[in-house]
């Protein structure tokens, strides 16, 4: 299955999407797992993002949707998670600023009071056909955006976090298969799945869990805005079921991790690639 070629400027919108991107609006049903919980999710306006705070608010969970500037997008999102009777928090700005990743956690502290349940997912990805193409700026900033925003959101959020409580850092199928022309990005998702297993180890002793998803080609924003338009139209034919996943094939992983059923997961990376083993 082929998409259109077609490109975008990032990081992307969901309203040039074609074709659309399914995150569950008319299939996703919820049954209280996560009743009452307080959640934050970073790139929250679309892709896996939309899909994930759909999923928590239709399982009864509060959202606060961190994003960068899709202020469109992120409506749109506001508005599925308060379609389900859930309060929805907006926060716009750019995590390469320690200082804004601080500002998430005080304002979701001030919404609902603690978090229950943090979800880092927002990343940054360029392609680059060699490593001389890549800025030194491009790099820095991957880093910036992809793990180094997660620690100080992660140290931040931690101390209004109790016993009980879930991290869920979104990785990568290039945590384990590395692709070359997304060198820096592929870089950044090891340093993930690397950092939410010994985050896993230093938080046990306080009862919150941390664990990663690791998802495969996943028909989102990200992709028409950072790649070249005859890899779009090929995207997600490389994996054993030869398509992109939806998003709203990743976020039921999300809710599974967040939920108290998963009480005894910690330090896992779970795969969700179309049938691509990861190690």
């Amino acid at each position: 299955m082929n998409q259109p070629t077609q490109q975008q400027q990032p990081p992307g919108t969901e309203a040039e999407l074609t074709p659309k991107a399914d995150h569950g609006e008319t299939s996703y049903k919820g049954s209280g797992k996560l009743d009452g919980k307080a959640t934050v999710i970073t790139g929250g306006d679309s892709g896996i993002g939309r899909a994930v705070a759909l999923a928590f608010a239709r399982e009864g969970a509060d959202v606060l949707i961190a994003y960068l500037n899709e202020h469109d997008d992120a409506k749109e999102t506001a508005r599925l998670v308060e379609e389900a009777g859930r309060k929805a928090v907006l926060v716009p700005g750019d995590i390469a600023d320690p200082a804004h990743c601080r500002a998430i956690v005080d304002q979701a502290v001030q919404a609902f009071g603690r978090i229950d349940v943090l979800v880092n997912n927002a990343a940054f990805q360029m392609t680059r056909e060699s490593i001389e193409d890549i800025p030194e700026e491009e790099w820095d900033y991957t880093f910036q955006v992809n793990i180094t925003a997660m620690f100080h959101i992660c140290k931040a959020a931690v101390k209004h976090m109790q016993p009980g409580s879930s991290i869920i850092n979104t990785s990568s199928i290039n945590s384990d298969k590395p692709k070359p022309t997304l060198l820096a990005y592929a870089t950044t998702k090891g340093a993930i799945a690397n950092f939410t297993a010994g985050l896993a180890q230093l938080l046990a002793d306080k009862g919150i869990r941390a664990n990663s998803v690791a998802p495969g080609p996943i028909w989102t924003p990200l992709i028409p805005s950072t790649m070249p338009p005859e890899e779009v139209e090929s995207f997600g034919s490389q994996v054993p079921m030869k398509r992109p996943g939806q998003p709203a094939e990743v976020a039921p992983v999300y809710v599974m991790l967040a939920s108290d059923g998963a009480s005894y997961i910690s330090g896992a990376r779970i795969a969700v690639t179309g049938g691509t083993p990861i190690l």
